[in-house]
């Protein structure tokens, strides 16, 4: 996912994106150890993902904070 595309959501669909994300990742973690995971890079993506929704997330935080001073 683009930081665009995230940057272009509001604030509830960034949580629940994220949400889903790690659930994603938690599932990811579970094919892995079984060894049913086709696809490695997946799990990595995954994880970029998610850093970058918590990165933006708390950008527009820090953002709101400074426009209510």
């Amino acid at each position: 996912m683009k930081a665009s595309d995230i940057r272009d959501m509001s604030t509830d669909e960034m949580r629940q994106k994220l949400q889903d994300a790690k659930q994603e990742l938690f599932n990811l973690r579970f094919q892995h150890e079984v060894g049913q995971l086709e696809n490695p890079k997946k799990l990595v993506q995954t994880k970029r993902d998610i850093a970058r929704m918590q990165t933006i997330l708390r950008e527009v935080e820090i953002k709101q904070q400074s426009d209510n001073v």
